[in-house]
Order: structure tokens, then C-alpha cells, then sequence
């Protein structure tokens, strides 16, 4: 054990929160097992109490983490089972505060870790991820809304009818796609918990990641005009532990990182 992991301690937690409010049409694609007669080929998650739908934590983690590593390319692109995804090449990749960022943020998994530290020859370093971000279940007035809708076609979604055209014979093949309507808020938590003096620098990376999503897209079918989203409130509410506390630097992150509802600067 390094001199670093041996003296872990939690410094602080800041709790990220607000509303993530779908600009269009917003797909994130549930288990098409159980589909009735009648309803969309591509179905949307929804919670299995009530039936809404909601954004899973692991979808708005992911598409963070993936627009990050397009404009950082940390680590080398490796194969983990179907999917292509950057990892550390080396042990100093993961630990480097600098370079290896995203794992810290983001995490990987404990096997690569220690793969990179058998390469090298030395101690595993596994380090705790540092953001949580938890499932978005569908704000109160956003299901009261579509309760009263006249425009759904199935419980607070509608479904969109797209077709492939075959390019010799002209022929038709229509698709039917459910989706939640433009409009539809979404209540969001991320929590970052502070280890180290460095981590109060990877704030600005949270805030980066969210601004990159707010111009890209979230779920299935991007490149069609669904799932563009935007943060239109976000407040940060900030704990310290053992006495710590990195006030000014995250107070002036704090100052910057704040929208209200209008989604504008607090």
C-alpha cells in the first residue's frame, strides 16, 4: 500500500443538483421484452413502481465521461468486451492527477489497475471513484403535465414514426420509436467526494462535461435531433470533514457552476 492510499480520509462531499429539462425528444432505450400489440419497436426505460420514465445514472455518467475523453483521450483505447473504451496503459497514467483525471472522476475497474501495476512491477493503487451520479426520475410537474396531455401516445411519452427508404425499390419500412416529449424535466443528483488536495481541480471537469453534453446529445438517435437536454438549474451544496475545508477555491467554482430555473447565473 502506497503512503498515499494508506492515509485516505474524506476531506468534504459536495452534492451536485437541479433539473435536467429534454430540449427534444428524448430516447434512452428500456428491455423490449413484454411489448403489447401495438406499441413502439424501441421502447424507453421506465421505473418498474410507477412507470415513469426516468435517465439513468449510468447513461448521463457515461455520455460525460465519453465527450471528456473525446477532447482529452486520456490513457489507450482498449477492447472490453463489445466496446471500445479508454484505459490507463500505465500505472502512472491512473495515478497522475493531471493525466489520469478522468479515472479519478470517472473510475475504472479494479483489474485494469492492477494489470498496469503487474506491467510495471509495482503496488496497486486502486483509488475511489470520486462522482456518483444517480438515476433522474421525472420532476412532479412534468408527470402532472402529461397526465393532462392530449398529445401522448402512450403514459407521458409519444411515439415517432420514422422510415428507412429502400434505395432501389423505393419501398417504405416504418419504424415506430417512443420517446419523452420535449419539455419533460428531470430531477438530477451528482455527488463528488473530495480525498485529496487535487481534487477540488476536477470540479471545473464536472462543469466542462455538463456544458459538452448541453451541445451534444443524450440517448439513442443524436444524430436524428432527439436527446438534446440542458441544465437549466444547478445548485451545489458542500460538506466538510475532519476539519478540512478548500473554501476558496470551491466557493469560486461554486460562484460560476450555479444556475437557477430561468438558467441563468445565481
Amino acid at each position: 500500500m502506497t503512503a498515499q492510499t494508506s492515509s485516505l480520509k474524506q476531506r468534504g462531499r459536495i452534492v451536485i443538483s437541479g433539473i435536467l429539462e429534454a430540449k427534444t425528444g428524448l430516447h434512452i432505450g428500456g428491455t423490449e421484452v413484454g411489448l403489447q400489440i401495438g406499441g413502439a419497436d424501441s421502447s424507453v426505460i421506465r421505473n418498474g413502481l410507477d412507470g415513469l420514465p426516468y435517465i439513468p445514472g449510468s447513461s448521463l455518467k457515461g455520455k460525460m465521461r465519453s465527450l471528456l475523453e473525446r477532447v482529452y483521450t486520456p490513457g489507450k483505447l482498449k477492447k472490453v468486451g463489445n466496446s471500445r473504451i479508454f484505459l490507463p496503459d500505465t500505472i502512472e497514467e491512473y495515478t497522475d492527477p493531471e493525466k489520469g483525471f478522468l479515472f479519478h472522476l470517472f473510475g475504472v475497474t479494479p483489474e485494469m489497475i492492477r494489470d498496469a501495476a503487474q506491467r510495471a512491477g509495482t503496488e496497486d493503487e486502486a483509488l475511489p471513484t470520486r462522482l456518483i451520479v444517480r438515476d433522474a426520475p421525472m420532476t412532479k410537474e412534468t408527470k402532472e403535465a402529461l397526465d393532462r396531455s392530449l398529445y401522448t401516445d402512450m403514459p407521458y411519452t409519444q411515439v415517432k414514426t420514422e422510415v428507412v427508404i429502400d434505395r432501389i425499390t423505393s419501398a417504405a419500412t416504418p419504424r415506430q420509436i417512443e420517446r419523452v416529449p420535449a419539455g419533460a424535466q428531470f430531477n438530477f443528483e451528482m455527488v463528488f467526494n473530495i480525498y485529496f488536495d487535487y481534487d477540488v481541480k476536477f470540479l471545473d471537469r464536472i462543469t466542462e462535461a455538463m456544458e459538452l453534453l448541453e451541445h451534444d446529445c443524450l440517448g439513442g438517435q443524436g444524430s436524428r435531433g432527439y436527446g438534446q437536454v440542458r441544465f437549466v438549474k444547478r445548485e451545489a451544496k458542500v460538506k466538510w470533514f475532519n476539519g478540512q475545508n478548500f473554501d476558496t477555491e470551491v466557493n469560486a467554482w461554486k460562484s460560476s457552476f450555479e444556475r437557477d430555473e430561468t438558467g441563468e447565473a445565481s
